[in-house]
């Protein structure tokens, strides 16, 4: 009988990597304290304990929270002020985040506990590493983030889950008490000390959290774009020549050149292409959603290359308030505030809707029959008693819309909130969750384009498409079948959806032209 070992994610005083949040946002990873972290947080919780005993007043150790931050709390009443931030701040609204979400954002946050600076004991972050391993996932609700003071509510009801109370979200998917599930684990409730309620609830860690996974998303889907870009101006009878390394060499942007490059690869080895690279009469310039597609999806390359360097600059920083300091002071801070995050997902949305936009330009033109270059109306070869592809663009342009409305920036939008203590606030939650909206969107849209594309190649018979275009040909044979009567389109961009979404086409085509930039 064998046994599968999972992988195992270590948290360390010098934090983790965006590939570790991956393994246990999305895969199976465990998560252990390396040593160093249990007495780097000993040692500041060691600071909040001297503290205590002095009875100088310090927000959050020995005062309320935002507006209350001048009212002085006993210290038999320390332990009662934490549990009470928490279940007050519970309180958000709306259906729950997804597990992914929601395990990196518990990983996030054990990982800033772990920095040292929080003064928790190491229990605490013990005891999230035990809800993780045990495959606890709280209930968070969708709303009730402004970004700052960090991700309170979300957070809030992360932590009281470890207090045996609150919800989480049960085998089936429903709500469920989590004390049930707690004793179901073999786990205890915590019991919360001076200072740490707050530090559970302080922190950018649901932001970081879905900003992460979208790096890793987005990454995919603009080499994916690259790909059904390719694999439309193949269909189309486009020229590969704007792809020309000397012709990105000229206006040095990496990500374009990155992006030509691919394109003009994914181009090489086809009939279709050969069939009018030296035709006089061919178009002198192909319209822009073919010619300036490196210029689009290269633009959002170097935009997620910066927002990946914020991600970066993130997870190695110490997101609390108040936060402890070696020599022993307790500082307030403003590095709850989530405006750098709110900002990068903002900029990727914007970036990841354009991606989408021009690729429905491309879908159009290849419909058009006055603009396809002898391709059939709709793509049907039978085109009025059938439609084609004709509603499918529609599909599209629907969601190139919604994508344009969702790139409207959520972190130019402040509200003040405790009782104008806290009065400028990021909405970077906000941002990061409709950032995921227009992946998710973006994912659908090259979804129609490769069918569109894979349709068009298979209309240009006997010509025989590049090696990219038969990779493609072959992952959705089953899907759309051969041209000719009208199908049932919607199982059909369902699974085009998950062709575009997964490993195995790109593989597939990297292993005919080589590694795709």
């Amino acid at each position: 009988m064998s046994t599968v070992t999972r992988t195992v994610v270590t948290v360390q005083p010098t934090g983790i990597s965006p590939a570790d949040v991956l393994a246990v946002a999305r895969g199976t990873a465990t998560v252990a304290l390396d040593p160093s972290t249990l007495d780097a947080m000993a040692a500041s919780r060691a600071i909040v304990d001297r503290i205590e005993q002095t009875g100088r007043p310090v927000y959050g150790v020995s005062t309320g929270f935002g507006a209350l931050a001048n009212t002085f709390v006993a210290p038999e009443r320390r332990a009662e002020l934490q549990h009470a931030l928490i279940r007050s701040h519970a309180a958000g609204v709306g259906a729950p985040m997804p597990r992914e979400v929601v395990r990196a954002m518990m990983l996030l946050r054990i990982r800033s506990l772990a920095l040292g600076h929080s003064g928790v004991r190491p229990d605490l972050a013990q005891a999230l590493a035990d809800l993780l391993n045990a495959e606890i996932t709280p209930w968070v609700p969708e709303h009730g983030s402004l970004g700052a003071s960090g991700d309170l509510a979300p957070l809030a009801h992360c932590a009281l889950v470890l207090l045996g109370e609150g919800w989480v979200v049960g085998p089936d998917g429903s709500r469920q008490d989590a004390a049930v599930a707690l004793r179901a684990a073999g786990l205890r409730p915590v019991t919360l000390a001076a200072k740490e309620g707050l530090a559970l609830v302080n922190g950018t860690d649901g932001m970081l959290g879905m900003l992460l996974l979208a790096i890793a998303d987005a990454g995919h889907l603009f080499t994916m774009a690259d790909v059904t870009a390719a694999l439309a101006i193949e269909a189309m009878l486009g020229s590969e020549r704007p792809f020309l390394p000397e012709l990105h060499a000229i206006r040095p942007h990496p990500g374009q050149a990155r992006s030509a490059a691919n394109i003009h690869r994914l181009l090489q080895g086809s009939s279709i292409m050969d069939s009018h690279r030296d035709d006089l009469s061919h178009a002198v310039q192909d319209a822009y959603s073919m010619r300036c597609a490196p210029q689009v999806a290269g633009a959002a390359r170097d935009t997620l290359a910066f927002v990946d360097q914020v991600a970066g600059r993130e997870l190695r920083s110490v997101v609390d308030n108040p936060v402890v300091l070696p020599d022993g002071r307790v500082e307030s801070t403003g590095n709850f505030h989530g405006a750098p995050l709110g900002f990068a997902a903002d900029f990727l949305a914007i970036a990841a809707a354009e991606v989408g936009a021009i690729a429905e330009r491309r879908v159009d033109r290849l419909l058009d029959v006055t603009r396809s270059r002898e391709l059939p109306a709709f793509l049907s070869p039978d085109a009025g008693v059938n439609s084609g592809l004709m509603i499918a663009q529609y599909t599209a342009a629907g969601i190139v819309a919604e994508n344009r409305r969702l790139a409207a920036p959520a972190s130019v939008d402040s509200l003040p909130t405790s009782g104008m203590q806290e009065d400028h606030v990021s909405m970077g939650w906000a941002a990061a969750k409709k950032l995921r909206t227009v992946l998710e969107n973006l994912s659908s849209l090259l979804a129609v384009e490769l069918i569109a594309g894979v349709r068009g190649l298979q209309l240009r018979a006997p010509l025989t498409p590049s090696p990219a275009g038969r990779a493609a040909l072959a992952a959705l044979r089953d899907v759309v079948g051969e041209p000719g009567p009208d199908i049932f389109l919607a199982p059909a961009m369902e699974a085009a959806r998950a062709v575009v979404a997964g490993p195995e086409l790109r593989a597939a085509i990297e292993t005919e032209v080589g590694p795709l930039g």
